[in-house]
């Protein structure tokens, strides 16, 4: 028998957030929307459907969190007054949220990515992971293992709607910088291990599936803090 995931629960509270660092965060997600779409943005045609089916969710949930959700634009708590794009949901997400999302359709026996909005990545890039399987996207993770594939697998074919999932991870890093792209090939970063940088990284990570695609979703809140400001139970 297969042992369960590490880390993984059943989200209970809001899987969409807006925290203090808001204002901050969108300021860097609209640079690199404008100065590199190609390395933070993807959709594959035929996940469009899925894409505006997440942005009509989204928007559906803003104005819990302090948006203002007009007819074609919403005002953001920082003011800005963002375009509701249908013919770019991806980008139009990244434009209104903090989190990343990565859309994961079934193809064949294995999820793809077929879609996301990624300006803040920990350590890869889209550009090599866009249009792949679940088992090539972890490569070369050297504790992804085939069972490990198997039960990641069997966790993405049994999320339900309505009932999402989440977890955390941890990271260290020598900056502060959210847009950290690394190429699968490249060496690891100095600082980017297990407590050896000024920098500590944590992403809450969500999982949910899109009632009418069937896509899951993979939503990332990502939060960093200075060493000095990280609370003793990290």
């Amino acid at each position: 028998m297969s042992r369960a995931l590490p880390g993984i629960r059943p989200e209970t509270g809001p899987w969409l957030r807006v925290d203090e660092a808001y204002a901050e965060q969108m300021a860097r997600r609209e640079d690199l929307l404008a100065a590199h779409p190609a390395d933070v943005l993807y959709l594959e045609p035929d996940a469009h459907p899925a894409a505006d089916e997440l942005l009509t969710m989204v928007l559906e949930l803003l104005p819990e969190l302090g948006f203002d959700v007009l007819a074609n634009s919403a005002r953001c708590p920082d003011g800005r007054l963002v375009r509701i794009d249908r013919v770019a949901p991806m980008a139009t997400l990244g434009r209104l949220c903090q989190n990343d999302f990565v859309l994961m359709q079934q193809c064949g026996e294995e999820h793809v990515l077929t879609g996301a909005v990624l300006c803040f990545p920990a350590s890869w890039q889209l550009g090599e992971k866009a249009g792949r399987p679940l088992t090539e996207i972890h490569i070369p993770v050297e504790d992804y293992t085939d069972d490990m594939a198997r039960r990641v697998q069997r966790l993405f074919d049994g999320i339900h709607v309505g009932r999402p999932l989440w977890r955390f991870n941890q990271l260290w890093y020598e900056d502060p910088e959210l847009f950290q792209p690394r190429s699968e090939n490249a060496p690891r970063r100095v600082g980017a291990g297990l407590q050896d940088g000024p920098y500590y990284r944590t992403e809450r990570q969500t999982l949910l599936r899109l009632p009418h695609s069937r896509a899951v979703v993979f939503v990332i809140h990502t939060y960093v803090l200075a060493r000095a400001d990280v609370p003793p139970l990290v």
